[in-house]
């Protein structure tokens, strides 16, 4: 779940961090919690390693380790090369988070107006998918993470229909798909590294500005299909969006790293 999530622990860090348990969902405010998480979000490590990258004294993180793994967010293993030693490792995925002030995010009437002037009804879609995104940011809901996994299970089942050998001929299919779906004009900017721009984003495209990032779930259905595609997990960050004020979106995928 990790690659999924592409380091939205750090959100976390400004509000509730919100995690989906084998027992419900569990909230974590805790700092010192949060900073034990966004370690973890990183890769399993041992108790020492924990300590030496949070911080924080040796009996803060025993107390708070053994907290978060009492509510399912974290578990713990034998160390494979020592058993004297356990490894932690995050149990539950990040599904998202409560931001610790409402933000302010100023809204357009003028680009509401267009999204519901004239019959087409791929516009109403799109206007009540904007709608109810904004309605939770509006009250500092961040669900970004469950866009990103969404959007992953649908690049699962979108790869079967867009799948090919050869590199170029895949992002053609992509571009294609992109196209026929109203996802809006997706663009192969370099191969290498592997970057994309997609212009009239649906996703992002009519959000009012928010100052980050907003396509969680075009970087879910991105990362599933190149995952497929090359066979390891793949990373996509979003380096530019229409939601922080350009005139494109851009994607950076590569693999992850351990």
């Amino acid at each position: 779940m990790a690659g999924r999530s592409g380091g939205t622990q750090k959100q976390a860090a400004t509000g509730v961090g919100l995690f989906a348990t084998p027992s419900g969902v569990r909230a974590v405010q805790s700092k010192a919690q949060t900073g034990i998480l966004s370690v973890l979000a990183e890769r399993e490590l041992p108790f020492d390693e924990i300590v030496q990258r949070s911080g924080k004294a040796k009996s803060t993180v025993s107390v708070h380790l053994q907290g978060l793994v009492r509510d399912g967010i974290v578990a713990e293993k034998t160390d494979a090369d020592d058993s004297r030693k356990k490894i932690f490792f995050l149990r539950s995925p990040y599904i998202g988070g409560l931001a610790a002030q409402k933000p302010v995010i100023r809204d357009s009437a003028e680009q509401v107006a267009r999204l519901v002037d004239g019959p087409d009804p791929f516009k109403f879609y799109r206007l009540m998918f904007r709608t109810i995104r904004v309605s939770l940011l509006k009250e500092g809901i961040d669900i970004d993470p469950v866009l990103r996994n969404a959007g992953y299970h649908v690049g699962e089942r979108v790869y079967s229909a867009i799948a090919a050998r050869d590199l170029e001929k895949l992002l053609k299919n992509t571009e294609s798909f992109w196209k026929k779906n109203n996802l809006g004009v997706l663009e192969v900017e370099s191969t290498a590294p592997l970057v994309v721009r997609v212009y009239d984003c649906f996703e992002c495209g009519s959000l009012p500005q928010l100052g980050r990032p907003a396509c969680a779930f075009d970087c879910g259905v991105l990362g599933a299909v190149f995952t497929r595609h090359f066979r390891r997990p793949q990373r996509v960050d979003e380096t530019a969006c229409y939601a922080m004020g350009d005139d494109h979106c851009r994607f950076v995928i590569a693999p992850e790293t351990p």
